[in-house]
């Protein structure tokens, strides 16, 4: 009995506290809640901050507006000529111009009250100093753009981007980190951090940011003798990725709030979350070892990447799975392309993806690595890895009357390859590069083509495909 009893006082007791406990929890929680919406409440309520004047301008025209229908409306339908309007509206003015007056001037006022309180809710967001009906229809404008995936690295891939982010907002940039030079290369040796240098490039080149953040980015500590010696070489954008990512832990996830804090068009992601090492064959059967190195070896017979088991970025694979467009290159062959898209996982997921994929070729080679390289080269470097069948088009460049800078070894790529050639992929020859430098591309030359072939070729492309 005695233990019945125990055991009856044991289990309610508990049972009561359990049950207090947690309401007790909910109600704080309850409260919590009920302060935080107070709190919000009147900060809008609070002066200064150009919301509430606003608001009742646009609701008092609303009003002027809401009373001229009224009086259209009781005119329309009123029994008997003088009855009704006239008698409650005491006007000198005959009503149909009473009315017209009055949604006129409702009108204006509840246009100028909603044109003012949309400016005061978007000029603490605006970043750029543009006509605000103009930001709004670019930003619209750009997001219904297409899905582009660009892959590769170095000067060519960031040129390519300031094109493309000025007809879509939805690209993804899929990065190199074979990189072993400069100041990315200093922080992968001392860090063990992926090479930052060419997605700090991208992030510049999307960031819809001022000039002044973008130089800021850019911007390289000079060399010191002193206490800021530690920072000589550094590109200032490649510190920042790097304490983001040991705020966060995580290199994939820095890049990530990278592009959150510099409010990038798209995004910019890693081809993978740890450093690729870049290894070539030469013509002569030597080998070499990265990528800076290999950059200025010539000419090459293969390269491949290390360690085996590296692993592909989620996020990249994603993208090319659900893009509309896949642009490969421009860049360096070698050492910006191929990196990337030896990864294993990526090449694999350019064969599945429906989206078309286009190769840029680049305009001018390059000591060392390309040298003398035509269109058919750079193609058969591709194909010598086994990723010909990964290309739907290729863009050539067609202009061989731009500038060419003085003293400059490098020549253009010639266009050895038949426009109208069936085998292999359809070459597509256009006006691409900067009339001011003829070893440079264009950016909205490049992305105006690019988008033209999407629309013109890619999309009738992938119509035969759907219906066959």
């Amino acid at each position: 009995m005695n233990g019945n009893g125990t055991g009856n006082g044991t289990g309610n007791g508990t049972g009561h506290r359990t049950e207090n406990g947690a309401g007790d929890e909910s109600r704080t929680e309850a409260q919590l809640r009920r302060s935080e919406r107070n709190r919000t409440l009147r900060r809008w309520l609070r002066p200064g901050i150009g919301i509430k004047r606003w608001l009742v301008v646009a609701f008092f025209g609303q009003l002027l507006i809401a009373l001229a229908v009224a009086l259209l409306i009781e005119t329309a339908f009123r029994a008997a000529p003088g009855d009704g309007t006239q008698a409650v509206v005491a006007s000198p003015l005959p009503l149909e111009l009473l009315v017209f007056v009055l949604f006129t001037v409702g009108l204006a006022i509840f246009g100028y009250g909603a044109w003012r309180l949309l400016r005061a809710l978007v000029e603490p967001y605006q970043v750029r100093q543009e006509p605000l009906g103009e930001l709004l229809y670019q930003r619209r404008l750009r997001a219904r753009g297409p899905r582009v995936v660009a892959i590769g690295g170095g000067t060519g891939l960031s040129v390519l981007l300031r094109g493309l982010k000025e007809q879509t907002s939805n690209i993804t940039a899929v990065v190199t980190v074979a990189d072993d030079g400069g100041s990315s290369g200093k922080l992968r040796d001392e860090m063990g951090m992926p090479p930052m240098g060419d997605i700090r490039n991208c992030i510049a080149a999307l960031a819809d940011v001022e000039p002044a953040m973008n130089s800021l980015l850019q911007y390289r500590f000079p060399a010191s003798d002193g206490p800021a010696s530690s920072f000589a070489g550094h590109a200032f954008g490649n510190l920042l990725i790097a304490a983001l990512t040991s705020v966060t832990g995580d290199f994939e996830e820095g890049v990530r709030q990278s592009n959150r804090v510099l409010a990038v068009r798209g995004s910019v992601v890693p081809v993978a979350g740890e450093p690729i090492n870049l290894h070539a064959e030469l013509g002569d059967g030597s080998t070499l070892d990265g990528q800076s190195r290999i950059a200025r070896a010539g000419p090459i017979r293969r390269v491949w990447i290390t360690p085996d088991g590296i692993r592909p970025s989620e996020e990249a694979l994603a993208a090319i799975a659900d893009a509309d467009l896949v642009v490969i290159g421009p860049g360096s062959v070698y050492t910006s392309l191929l990196p990337p898209l030896l990864v294993p996982g990526i090449a694999e997921a350019l064969r599945s993806t429906g989206a078309a994929r286009l190769f840029v070729c680049n305009v001018a080679t390059q000591v060392g690595e390309s040298e003398e390289f035509s269109v058919s080269d750079h193609l058969g470097a591709m194909s010598a890895h086994g990723l010909g069948d990964v290309v739907d088009g290729v863009l050539v460049n067609n202009n061989f009357k731009a500038r060419e800078p003085a003293n400059y070894p490098a020549a253009p790529v010639i266009v050895d390859v038949s426009l109208s050639s069936s085998d292999g992929p359809p070459i597509f020859a256009r006006d691409v590069v900067d009339d001011d430098n003829a070893h440079h591309h264009d950016p909205r030359k490049l992305a105006s083509a690019i988008f033209v072939l999407h629309d013109e070729r890619v999309l009738s492309r992938r119509e035969q495909v759907a219906v066959s």
